[in-house]
């Protein structure tokens, strides 16, 4: 494999009914700090049907390049479809690296495109760089249950793989300038391509504000000693509301069956970057420390003053959540004039 043959930071842009994953412009914001290491140009691969409009805001939001593969076959998500589509465009592009986001369709996605390729995948990145050689991808990732963080590379393969856990960059500011040139690619697919036929897309969650897309989150650890706190009425749900926030919650309050698991921040569940992050009676394993660091201001509150979550926060109270929190609570519905 001739190694200089191989241009390019492609993110794997992914969409759902039409729209965006804050994910893809997280990514694109990465890949050009990372083109521009390497000497190189970011773009991205867009996949769907009824697709093309959204390649202008990859554009602004720094693709330099945005090939598109409209085609109704591809409306729906299929493994083995995707997968199909991006070797080939990887055959015909020959792109030097592909980012794709680690969520349930990256997950998926990205080790079956690997393997066809032939090449690595770093799964469940939290920091990308270049090496010192100015041409080799350094992915990051927590192991060993997230008490080291790993620096992995491929210098002899391409393209460079790796998934990154959305939230971890920050979107780059949108230029309603920028320009950029959209390739309309033909995706050459049969009836072989397709292992597997979409049925029906159930939704799940419910209804309320996403953790991973909130603003604010205010999560609750093994000290709220059970349910009630997290629910409708509860200490923490009140102020999430009231701040217009999502509740979220430590694997140890998930594990005790408190709230479900769709509400967990970490290594083991999601990870969030919001403006504000309450943390209530969690000590702040380093586990749980891997999925919100990356909040704008971190505020804790713990009866243990030796807490861990003490060390990474921006304001540390020390004290009863069960005290603490209504007061909060209550006095931000003071200062909003609220009854």
């Amino acid at each position: 494999m001739d190694l200089a043959e191989y241009k390019g930071v492609y993110v794997i842009a992914e969409q759902f009914e039409g729209k965006l994953r804050n994910v893809s412009f997280e990514l694109l914001g990465q890949g050009r700090k990372l083109a521009d290491g390497i000497g190189d140009e970011v773009g991205a691969v867009l996949i769907g049907y009824n697709v093309k409009p959204l390649a202008q805001e990859l554009i602004a939001h720094g693709a330099h390049k945005v090939y598109v593969y409209d085609d109704e076959k591809l409306a729906n998500y299929n493994t083995t479809a995707y997968a199909k589509v991006l070797c080939d465009f990887f055959h015909e592009v020959k792109p030097n690296v592909f980012l794709v986001g680690a969520t349930n369709i990256g997950r998926d996605l990205g080790p079956r495109v690997a393997n066809s390729l032939k090449t690595g995948l770093t799964a469940d990145c939290t920091g990308l760089s270049v090496d010192e050689d100015g041409k080799t991808i350094v992915w990051t990732r927590p192991a060993l249950g997230g008490n080291i963080m790993a620096e992995i590379i491929c210098p002899d393969n391409r393209p460079q793989m790796g998934t990154v856990r959305p939230n971890v960059f920050k979107k780059p500011e949108v230029d309603p300038n920028a320009t950029g040139e959209v390739i309309e690619m033909e995706a050459k697919l049969s009836d072989a391509d397709f292992m597997t036929k979409f049925v029906e897309l159930i939704k799940m969650g419910g209804e309320g504000v996403k953790i991973e897309e909130a603003d604010v989150i205010v999560a609750g650890g093994r000290g709220m000693n059970g349910a009630e706190p997290f629910v409708d009425g509860g200490i923490l749900k009140e102020l999430a509301d009231v701040l217009g926030g999502a509740v979220g919650a430590s694997r140890a309050a998930v594990d005790a069956g408190w709230i479900d698991a769709l509400h967990q921040v970490g290594q083991t569940g999601k990870t969030v970057g919001p403006k504000l992050y309450i943390a209530c009676a969690i000590s702040g394993a380093i586990q749980h420390l891997a999925g919100m660091t990356g909040s704008d201001c971190i505020i804790a509150i713990n009866k243990d003053e030796d807490a861990p979550i003490f060390k990474v926060c921006d304001y540390g109270i020390v004290g009863d959540a069960f005290e603490v929190v209504p007061k909060l609570t209550a006095a931000i519905k003071a200062a909003k004039g609220m009854a």
